[in-house]
C-alpha cells in the first residue's frame, strides 16, 4: 500500500523565505526519532553571489555547542531550476557553495543521524547560510524527516 507524503515524512520549516543580505541560521531540529533527514534549500539569486550553505550539528534545539560535521554529507544541487528539474549529485562534503550567477537554485543535503557526533550528544541539525550582502537574494529552508515511528501525529522535532 502506498502511503502519502505526510504519513511517511515529517515536513518542518527551517526558515520561511528570508533575505541572505545577512547570515541566516535556520531553526534547529532534533533527529532523536529520525531515520534520515534532508535539508532542502531553495535560493533566489537575483544578484550573483557564491553563497556558502553549511549544515551544522548541535546538542540541543536551542543551538547549543554548534559545530561542523566531521563526516561528509550527500549533496545534490540544481543550479538553475528554470533550465532543468534535475538534481545533480555533487561531491560529498560538509558544505556547498552555489555558483555566483543569477538563477533560482535548489540544494539538498542528506543526513543520516549516524553522521552526527552522537558520542558527545549531538542530535540536532540546522543550516547556516553565509551573508550574500545582497538584499534581493533569498533562501528558504525545509527539513524532510523520515521518522522512526510512522504515526498520524509524529513526535515533535523542534523541542528536545
Amino acid at each position: 500500500m502506498i502511503r502519502s507524503l505526510t504519513e511517511n515524512f515529517k515536513i518542518v520549516t527551517g526558515t520561511s523565505p528570508i533575505t541572505t543580505n545577512g547570515a541566516v541560521t535556520a531553526d534547529y531540529v532534533s533527529l532523536k526519532n529520525v531515520n534520515k533527514a534532508w535539508i532542502i534549500c531553495t535560493l533566489t539569486q537575483a544578484a550573483a553571489h557564491a553563497t556558502l550553505l553549511s549544515p551544522k550539528q548541535a546538542t540541543a534545539v536551542a543551538g547549543t555547542a554548534v559545530k561542523v560535521f566531521t563526516n561528509t554529507l550527500k549533496v545534490n544541487a540544481n543550479e538553475d531550476v528554470s533550465a532543468t528539474d534535475t538534481l545533480a549529485v555533487q561531491t560529498a562534503a560538509v558544505n556547498y557553495t552555489v555558483t555566483a550567477d543569477i538563477a533560482n537554485k535548489v540544494v539538498v543535503f542528506e543526513i543520516d543521524p549516524s553522521d552526527l557526533d552522537t558520542a558527545n550528544n549531538f542530535d540536532c541539525i540546522t543550516l547556516l547560510s553565509a551573508a550574500s550582502t545582497e538584499a534581493t537574494n533569498f533562501i528558504n529552508v525545509t527539513y524532510v524527516l523520515d521518522m522512526k515511528y510512522k504515526e498520524d501525529v509524529p513526535p515533535t522535532t523542534i523541542t528536545d
